[in-house]
């Protein structure tokens, strides 16, 4: 006999309605709730953000309200209403749950079903603390004096406010637990700000019972609402930024103001005077002539930026429309000042820079994707056109967005898009302010699923049948960050591109004279020109320009961050033609976003590099990341070198088989740079990479001469040659802008006439310095053979016996000097190693060097310190010759290495670095000395590079304070575009190391 299954009960149990607390059955019947008739209630019930929470609260309501409970009890059952508004509200605010426990009458705030009017918000927080209109000569509409104006006063402005805000809140949240009308965000700001200006007014008539008790107030005092405030958007719980203006300025107004920020900061919020004139420094409480003053004379670009939400408050409202009206006008014109692209910048990198990296994604505020990308992209813009266009004087970040697409800055979809993307980020800060009544802007971490469900619930977001409310909501999350951060980049752009190319037919329109202002204010110094190349790069009706207009507004967004964006926007120009025939390079930067923004980087910072990538351009295709890593650290520089010598020697003509090399030159130098100015190789690789690829062409150039004249005569070469590197190429040491210092050393083979042996090396010697030194849209190859014996009047190519000779009767102390850094680099190894041997007993001889070569030596420096630096140049910022620079680093090294290289036989080292490391070990000077001589050399080697990429040809000297300074900065590895601050950095390093360099020298 099959029994009937038992009638399932219609009251939910605790399980289907979402309560997870073991008490929840009990808490139900002791509500008696746990019956057919409460259905309605249960299920409302189980839609509160946090049931749990809601549950426990009304168990405490119930106890804290004894007999009044049945009057809510009848309430909730009957009136849906109520029930959405208070079940949302303790199921989502800890806070309020406990005010309401603290105070259980108020529920019946929670009757109302509408918002009030600012004028009754107003009326009830001056009826608090019993305020009354203020009498006298500077009476006004928002100017009272407070009846209860004792200690209790704080208490009951607490009370009143926060009833008033439990009452926005309850109303805002009642559709995530009933069908209640959603407020919308704007509502729920505005009424935010006037629940905060009824506030301070309240705060204000307490003051002035406090400070003017016995007289009328004997000033006149306005308060400004600055920020979220004064853009009538303000948060739940937030900071309330205020400037206060008086007439006159004394005591007594000095007075109210502080006392209205202490009665304000206790009762209801932080009240905040920073953002006056000079911050916390300055006076807090100006005449409105002294603000003008102020604003006129010292005021930098983001306080105007931040005067664009000033809005008169309380106390005084026409001195504080005095105040607006006379300092908007100057917000206007910000626009033009010089400055107004660096500050503006900075001040972004400071924001940016405020947020831990490890809270980037979950900060709702200041992180990327974030509601300060919003507000920031709307303020410039409506700084750059607010000054001939007054539609966009605004102060609220969504009225600005309507005004800006109302009048062609942005596109409709653009800002509506924006607009609930802005919106979203506002609802979830909001939300996650009511949880605890606290300032935050921070999202659960993604392991926190219980806080994720809980905000994804309070944000009425439920599951949409793929995923559950978390995964949605995490979904949602990315997705508006990923939209701000892009629309960010196209509210600037897109507008331009739309001012010189058709993409849509009903698509706003810049005129040209919006465009150069936009792009002026965007950091383009000739922003006519820019135009100009935005007009060709997008021109006609090809694919390849529809690709350009789509990428475009993010390269421009990105070039705009580096020291020189119309330069970096002439040369994308260029390489954008340059590469006009190869497909692969718009499709690149379009899918490959590691390529496209390194590019705009290197065009943006670097005047070296344009050419080369245009005569390189797979290298371009290296900007991207490989499984390893970055591809542009991929190839090893000795595999580089045997990638030349093989490509040269596939040609017998010498003159192919150096353009082949020289190919592979430009692609290594291309390869190197761009991972030097991108950060990703420090001073001794860049070196040791440019070192090795001289090295290789030298060797090829030098491999297919030799090879040529031995098919020409049908004959082997007469003599075995030699190149031994001298000065920094003999330390393996190059930096871009140098040249290649050399020897060249013969010895005639078995039989041959030694005069047409030498003769043969000369051509040959002759013939790869010029077909290397040809001109080319290559960086110069010179090969330079000045510090051969008797200098340039004496012969190009000697015997190795010659040498001998010479150095042994001869050689003067510098040549001595000059050999201590010679190394075999191409040619007959053998012979480069036999003349290094000879050489060693000349630069290492037995005891050291004499005293009196020493000597000479030192007269030498001193000559060189006196003579060789150019005229004009600062003997402080120049990086060659200057105080502490590579000479005096490189002299101290080598007078170290004549001096005890005899005994110390590391010290037979090339090298400048690997020297002072033997120094340091040796203890031949103290460690610290060691270490401020080898910080000066790799710091003046970063400069002296960083100089070369920014200006695109070799150079020395250090530029003064300015652009060309902050670009040279950026490159060089300082963490900000700061120029003054590196060279201060450089100054104070390369001084300490003078004062070690002056110390061996005197010693």
């Amino acid at each position: 006999m099959v029994r009937p299954p038992s009638a399932r009960s219609a009251v939910p149990s605790v399980g289907r309605l979402g309560l997870l607390e073991p008490t929840a059955a009990d808490s139900l019947r002791e509500l008696a709730w746990d019956n057919v008739e409460s259905i309605p209630v249960l299920w409302a019930l189980s839609r509160a953000p946090d049931a749990d929470l809601a549950l426990s609260t009304l168990i405490r309501l119930r106890e804290a309200l004894g007999t009044e409970w049945a009057a809510l009890d009848s309430a909730l059952r009957t009136d849906t209403s109520l029930r959405g508004r208070l079940f949302a509200l303790v199921g989502s605010s800890s806070a309020f749950a406990d005010h309401l426990v603290i105070d259980p009458s108020a529920w019946q705030v929670l009757l109302r079903k509408g918002l009030p009017t600012r004028e009754e918000v107003i009326a009830d927080m001056l009826d608090a603390v019993g305020a009354v209109p203020e009498n006298g000569a500077y009476a006004g509409p928002m100017l009272f004096r407070a009846g209860v104006s004792g200690p209790e006063a704080v208490a009951l402005l607490r009370k009143r406010y926060r009833d008033q805000l439990m009452l926005l809140a309850a109303l805002d949240l009642a559709a995530t637990v009933e069908n209640e009308p959603v407020l919308p965000y704007q509502v729920v700001g505005r009424h935010l700000t006037d629940l905060a200006d009824a506030a301070l007014t309240g705060a204000l008539a307490v003051a002035v019972a406090r400070i003017c008790k016995d007289a009328p107030c004997p000033v006149r005092l306005a308060v400004i609402a600055m920020g979220k405030s004064g853009a009538c958007e303000l948060n739940y719980v937030s900071d309330v930024d205020v400037v206060f203006v008086a007439e006159p300025a004394d005591a007594t107004a000095t007075r109210l103001a502080a006392e209205l920020m202490s009665v304000g900061s206790a009762a209801f919020f932080e009240v905040d005077a920073a953002l006056r004139p000079e911050g916390k420094a300055g006076a807090l409480v100006r005449t409105l002539d002294s603000h003008i003053a102020y604003y006129k004379r010292w005021a930098r670009t983001w306080e105007f930026q931040a005067l664009l939400k000033n809005r008169p408050m309380t106390g005084d409202l026409i001195l504080g429309q005095k105040y607006r009206d006379a300092l908007m006008p100057m917000v206007w014109t910000a626009s033009e000042r010089p400055d107004f692209v660096a500050d503006v910048q900075a001040m972004r990198r400071r924001v940016e820079d405020l947020v831990p990296a490890d809270l980037r994604e979950r900060e709702l505020k200041l992180g990327h994707g974030s509601l300060r990308d919003v507000e920031f992209a709307v303020q410039l813009l409506q700084l750059v056109h607010g000054r001939v266009d007054e539609t966009l004087h605004v102060q609220g970040t969504v009225e600005a967005l309507t005004a800006l697409a109302a009048g062609g800055y942005v596109g409709r979809d653009d800002a509506a898009n924006l607009t609930a993307s802005y919106e979203f980020l506002r609802l979830l800060e909001h939300r996650l302010q009511l949880q605890k009544l606290k300032r935050t802007h921070t999202l659960p971490a993604a392991d926190d699923e219980e806080g994720m469900r809980w905000l994804a619930r309070a944000a009425h977001i439920r599951p949409d049948g793929r995923q559950d409310a978390v995964g949605v909501l995490g979904a949602e999350i990315r997705r508006n960050a990923v939209r701000v951060r892009r629309l960010h980049a196209k509210l600037f752009y897109r507008p331009l591109l739309e001012a010189v190319a058709r993409l849509d037919s009903d698509a706003l329109r810049l005129s040209p004279d919006a465009a150069i202002r936009q792009l002026a204010a965007l950091g383009y110094a000739a922003p006519e020109n820019a135009l100009g190349h935005l007009k060709a790069l997008t021109g006609g009706v090809s694919r390849k320009g529809r690709i350009q207009a789509l990428l475009l507004p993010t390269l421009l967004e990105w070039l705009g961050e580096t020291p020189n964006p119309d330069a970096g926007l002439l040369a994308y120009r260029r390489v954008s033609e340059g590469l006009d025939d190869q497909i692969w390079f718009l499709r690149e930067l379009r899918d490959e976003g590691a390529i496209a923004q390194r590019l705009m980087i290197v065009l943006g910072s670097s005047e070296y590099l344009p050419d080369l990538l245009i005569n390189a351009p797979d290298t371009i295709r290296m900007y991207a990341d490989g499984p390893g890593g970055p591809l542009l650290l991929a190839p090893q520089p000795d595999d580089v070198a045997r990638g030349i010598l093989t490509a040269a020697a596939r040609y017998e003509d010498p003159k192919r088989a150096v353009a082949a090399a020289r190919s592979l030159r430009r692609h290594e130098l291309a390869r190197v740079a761009s991972a030097d100015l991108l950060g990703m190789l420090d001073v001794r690789q860049v070196c040791q990479a440019l070192s090795s690829v001289w090295v290789a062409v030298l060797e090829a150039a030098l491999q297919a001469v030799i090879r040529a004249t031995e098919v020409e005569t049908h004959a082997p070469a007469p003599a075995d040659l030699a190149v031994i590197g001298m000065g920094r190429l003999g330390g393996m040491e190059l930096g871009y802008g140098s040249d290649a210092d050399v020897l060249f050393v013969c010895d005639p083979r078995p039989g041959e006439d030694e005069t047409k042996a030498v003769k043969w090396a000369n051509g040959v010697a002759e013939k790869v310095q010029r077909m290397l030194g040809a001109p080319s849209t290559d960086p110069p190859l010179h090969v330079d053979a000045g510090l051969r014996p008797e200098g340039r009047n004496g012969a190009l190519v000697r015997t190795l016996a010659a040498y001998a000779a010479y150095y042994e009767q001869w050689a003067q102390p510098w040549e001595v000097q000059a050999l201590l850094r010679a190394h075999q680099v191409a040619g007959d190894q053998e012979l480069g190693l036999r003349f290094l041997h000879l050489i060693d007993k000349v630069r290492y001889p037995e005891g050291g060097v004499s005293a009196d070569a020493v000597r000479e030596i030192r007269r030498i420096k001193a000559r060189v310190d006196a003579e060789r630096l150019p005229r004009g140049a600062n003997p402080a910022t120049h990086t060659k010759l200057g105080r502490g620079g590579l000479a005096d680093i490189e002299w101290t090294v080598q007078l170290m290495q004549l001096r005890y290289a005899h005994d110390v036989r590391a010290l037979h080292n090339t090298s400048t670095l690997e020297s002072l490391d033997v120094i340091e070990q040796s203890k031949l000077l103290d460690a610290a000395d060691v270490a401020l001589l080898r910080d000066a050399w790799l710091t003046a080697t970063k400069a002296r590079n960083a100089l070369v990429l920014v200006r695109g040809k070799p150079a020395d000297q250090l530029p003064g304070p300015g652009r060309l300074l902050s670009a040279v900065a950026r490159v060089a590895g300082w963490p900000n575009d700061d120029g003054s601050e590196f060279l201060d950095n450089y100054m104070r390093i390369t001084r300490r190391a003078k004062a070690v360099v002056e110390r061996v020298f005197g010693a």
